[in-house]
């Protein structure tokens, strides 16, 4: 059943990009009184602070209320400190999820309610539903291809109550830039943003390596039979699972199998040492409570991954163990844990560690 907006104050987290903006024109459509909410988080390189923006024009353009939210302060120290943090401790972050739950469903969240907002809609893809009992369900976007819900796994049930994502039910992005267009939106061929929105040219190393923190930051690059095979420049410049850009040389491929950065060393080896039986998780949680302490189900620990069968048990203070149906790839420290059951997003934590057989 279409959800009725007719009437109803929404605010629209607009980042000046085709998807916001085309949510804005939608609800709009539909009889929202829509306002536009633009959050400014950091500096660009090169950007006048005066620039109106592509958010403030396409407000402008459907005629609606339009705010900015300046939290530059805050999203340094909850997600770039964060990222640079956990990179020194030799974690792999993933700041879309943490920028979700602190700030676009926080902050953000916080500041559309006390405008008056009885909801605040993004342009993420994904799906709502509540069931009878009045709780939430989150569920993949119709279209796959863009489905986000790996990257929401962190919200609540009173969040959900408050949020709506209009391009859920969207079969693709073309289907969106066509509406944009038919709105007359003046973004409407503007290109998708960048993987990290802080990071220039998505080269987080140069990005990390402009603070002091990460200089002379040199170690061993040590193969898994204890062989020291070479030197690194900094542990933050490898992931695991990488195998390009390694600067040794060994009779087989070798691939990132660990990292060490308290002592300073890159582990790798052969492509047998990436697979793991499981993993733990830490800062778990469930869109709605799991039963019991044991919960049979499907996991993604990448992405763009099919999600594979697996088991959590539940440890207490949000931690857990999870084991895999069958050894999985390149269990990454720091990356998400995301479990679904069909196309039901359940929830999920982030990666501690990898878990021998």
């Amino acid at each position: 059943m279409k959800a009725d907006y007719q009437g109803k104050r929404i605010a629209v987290a607009m980042s000046g990009g085709v998807d916001s903006s085309t949510v804005a024109a939608l609800l709009q459509q539909q009889g929202a009184r829509v306002i536009g909410i633009n959050m400014k988080l950091f500096e660009r390189e090169g950007e006048d602070p005066n620039a109106v923006g592509d958010a403030a024009m396409v407000a402008a353009h459907l005629g609606i209320e339009f705010h900015q939210l300046c939290l530059e302060e805050q999203f340094a120290r909850l997600i770039v400190d964060d990222f640079q943090t956990q990179y020194l401790g030799g974690q792999t972050p993933n700041p879309c999820v943490r920028c979700n739950r602190f700030v676009k469903f926080g902050l953000l969240l916080d500041r559309a309610l006390e405008l008056g907002a009885d909801l605040l809609a993004t342009g993420h893809y994904l799906r709502t539903r509540q069931d009878d009992d009045g709780l939430w369900h989150l569920l993949k976007a119709a279209c796959l291809a863009k489905d986000q819900s790996y990257f929401l796994y962190t919200l609540t049930q009173r969040q959900l109550s408050r949020v709506i994502f209009p391009l859920g039910e969207m079969p693709s992005k073309d289907e969106v830039r066509r509406l944009a267009a038919d709105f007359g939106l003046p973004v409407a061929q503007k290109g998708d943003s960048q993987e990290i929105c802080f990071v220039p040219g998505d080269d987080y190393v140069a990005f990390l390596e402009k603070e002091s923190l990460f200089a002379s930051r040199q170690g061993d690059i040590v193969h898994s039979s204890g062989a020291v095979l070479g030197r690194h420049h900094g542990t933050h410049r490898y992931t695991i699972g990488q195998r390009r850009g390694l600067g040794v040389a060994w009779k087989e491929p070798l691939y990132v199998t660990a990292i060490d950065a308290e002592k300073r060393r890159v582990m790798v080896g052969e492509a047998q040492g990436l697979f793991a039986a499981g993993l733990r998780v830490a800062d778990l949680n469930w869109i709605v409570a799991p039963k019991g302490e044991r919960v049979e189900t499907t996991c993604k620990i990448r992405y763009r991954q099919e999600p594979v069968a697996c088991s959590v048990v539940l440890l207490g203070e949000g931690e857990g163990e999870v084991r895999f149906g069958e050894p999985q790839k390149s269990v990454t420290p720091g990356q998400s844990v995301v479990f679904y059951r069909g196309d039901e997003l359940l929830g999920g934590g982030r990666i501690v560690s990898a878990l021998p057989d």
